[in-house]
């Protein structure tokens, strides 16, 4: 019987969440398969976009990344946002916003929404996020159980706070911690006992 593999990685800004390039478009775009040497049949358990970055696991076992990706288990955001978010906004974000998918509107599920204070510190991104002078900003903690296609960014769009920097911080009880962009752990398994209820 075949022994899977599993990886917990910090997913640096700019990668794209994919091993292989199949589409001439993304000519130049920078691939996981460029951090490490992986195992064949590995694959990212859902997907960061090439902006955002943080806590990504991967694996070789179908049946995990369906585990992982159910709506039981929570992932946690930190979303630097533009300006000075408001108490009212955060709790909009908790009781579900409507975000546009594809041509329709779609109302996201409640969730767990919270200014952080202090603010959390992460390694300076490559692309600078944009200079002091264009105003405030102000970080926020979201946990939500769905991922639907750039959601967080278009919630908290939706509340009038656009998402400058976006880190997954947590998926289940698993924790990015002190793990650092390009860093990469193998593990025997995934820990992921914390789920919601649904």
């Amino acid at each position: 019987m075949q022994k899977h593999q599993h990886f917990i990685i910090y997913k640096p800004y700019g990668y794209l969440s994919q091993f292989v390039n199949n589409q001439s478009r993304r000519k130049n775009k920078k691939l996981l398969g460029e951090l490490s040497e992986f195992p064949e049949g590995i694959m990212s358990i859902g997907r960061l976009d090439e902006h955002s970055e943080g806590l990504l696991l991967l694996t070789t076992d179908g049946k995990v990344s369906e585990q992982v990706r159910s709506k039981k288990v929570e992932k946690e955001y930190f979303v630097q946002v533009d300006g000075e978010v408001t108490a009212a906004a955060v709790q909009l974000l908790r009781e579900g916003v409507e975000i546009r998918l594809k041509n329709k509107m779609y109302t996201t599920l409640p969730c767990k929404s919270r200014k952080l204070d202090p603010v959390p510190v992460f390694e300076a991104r490559r692309k600078k996020i944009r200079d002091d002078r264009h105003g405030p900003t102000s970080w926020i903690s979201l946990t939500i159980r769905e991922g639907k296609f750039r959601q967080v960014r278009k919630m908290t769009a939706a509340v009038g706070f656009p998402t400058l920097r976006l880190v997954r911080v947590r998926i289940g009880n698993i924790q990015l911690n002190k793990l650092l962009p390009g860093q990469i752990i193998e593990v025997d398994k995934f820990e992921i006992e914390n789920s919601c209820n649904v």
